[in-house]
């Protein structure tokens, strides 16, 4: 992975407690490594707890708050899963717009494991190639999406991977497309 190749690129990181640690973690780190200045943005202030596996994991501190943020301020949006983050967020009208907007004006985004929930409820994964946590595939799929069972897949500047074992590939894939920036075919007309 090339050093720096980042540089000046600003990362918004979506999340709220029950976050699957590893999937917030180690992408933050490899775009940090990368050069680019990661915001953790939630709709709660403070901090956010983190879900280790199968128990409640460290605190994360949150950079900027959901009303606080604004998607134009950033080139990349970063959706880690865990069930319980993806779950509240695509609860949430105000998460869901926030994705909704990178997603309408062709900026990268990365979504791993169940973090599609909120892409889904944002309407904006229609003919886009993707996976994600087995368990969404059926979600997926009704709402257009062409699933495969594949370690990381890249259509039109979104990033998606399965599960944590796939982190080392979805960090690899997901530094090159927020490189590349905003794709135009993906734009909304």
């Amino acid at each position: 992975m090339a050093e720096q190749q980042l540089t000046g690129k600003r990362v918004a990181a979506l999340v709220t407690d029950g976050f699957e640690q590893v999937e917030l973690t180690g992408p933050k780190a490899a775009l940090e490594q990368a050069g680019a200045k990661v915001d953790v943005v939630s709709p709660k202030p403070g901090e956010v707890r983190g879900w280790n596996h199968t128990e409640w994991g460290d605190r994360v501190k949150v950079d900027r708050t959901l009303d606080e943020a604004n998607a134009d301020e950033y080139d990349g949006l970063l959706l880690p899963g865990g069930v319980m983050n993806p779950d509240h967020l695509r609860m949430n009208p105000q998460a869901v717009q926030f994705a909704k907007q990178f997603a309408t004006s062709g900026k990268p985004i990365a979504v791993i494991c169940h973090g599609p929930w909120t892409l889904v409820e944002a309407g904006v994964v229609s003919g886009v190639r993707m996976t994600s946590w087995p368990s969404l595939k059926t979600d997926l799929v009704n709402a257009g999406a062409n699933w495969v069972d594949e370690e990381v897949v890249t259509d039109r500047g979104i990033v998606s991977s399965r599960k944590p074992d796939d982190i080392p590939a979805f960090n690899r894939k997901m530094i090159e497309e927020f490189a590349e920036g905003t794709h135009r075919q993906r734009r909304a007309s």
